[in-house]
């Protein structure tokens, strides 16, 4: 029904929520993190939506489902994983609000600026090492600071969203000064945060952040997210993210 993969030649089809998802079996694959982020999103409504790193498109795809009426760009610099997406948003029939822009978030065009309600991202985290990493690799680019950084994104972020505009992000609580500094710089104003754990005994693995362009001083901290239970099984909070259709 959809062709061969010129890029992707083994991939699997998966089933998430109300969508469904090619992955290469060797290259990158989503994450819990796309679907916490995704989840994180309370808006009301909102018009334009980027995604900046939108790999094979989860989170876009899931937000136009989620915003009937919303127009989304995926931002993506990797080939194989442009045409995952674009296989992506055919298959779950967003393809007329949802484009796919194959573009290095530091030379985006200037017709992409101050035209978005809501920026998102789950970028890469991983900060570059001593040591040769084979850049070539999906999973490789998608998770250590190769093509971007996080001051990379955040100027991006900045330049693509209108006054009062707002930005989601997922990332490494290890990094939480780094972020908030960033954001300040760019014009932020955090408004929401949320820690997300494994499970109730463990330590922060990850924080949920949003922040408003040009926004008042106020941050909400939200309850702590638990992914499983002490028993090791997904929490009720985790369950429903992965069981839920439309919201």
């Amino acid at each position: 029904m959809h062709g061969l993969f010129s890029y992707h030649m083994d991939v699997t089809l998966d089933s998430i929520r109300d969508i469904q998802l090619f992955q290469s079996k060797a290259g990158y694959r989503f994450s819990v993190d796309a679907l916490l982020l995704f989840d994180f999103i309370r808006l009301k409504r909102v018009s334009k939506i980027a995604d900046l790193g939108a790999g094979s498109g989860i989170v876009g795809i899931l937000l136009a489902k989620k915003f009937p009426k919303a127009k989304i760009t995926l931002v993506e610099i990797q080939p194989g994983l442009c045409e995952l997406a674009e296989r992506n948003v055919d298959l779950n029939n967003v393809g007329r609000r949802v484009h796919i822009s194959r573009h290095d978030f530091r030379n985006l065009p200037e017709d992409f600026f101050k035209k978005y309600d809501l920026v998102v991202s789950n970028p890469p985290f991983r900060k570059m090492k001593t040591g040769r990493l084979n850049i070539a690799e999906e999973r490789t680019i998608a998770r250590h600071e190769i093509t971007m950084n996080l001051d990379t994104l955040i100027q991006s972020a900045s330049s693509l969203l209108r006054e009062k505009g707002r930005f989601c992000i997922i990332y490494q609580p290890w990094r939480i000064a780094e972020l908030l500094m960033n954001l300040h710089e760019r014009g932020f104003e955090p408004k929401r945060l949320q820690l997300v754990h494994s499970h109730p005994m463990s330590e922060a693995k990850m924080l949920l952040l949003e922040a408003v362009k040009a926004g008042r001083c106020g941050l909400k901290v939200e309850k702590p997210f638990f992914i499983y239970t002490a028993n090791g099984a997904y929490s009720e909070e985790m369950r429903m993210i992965y069981q839920s259709g439309n919201q």
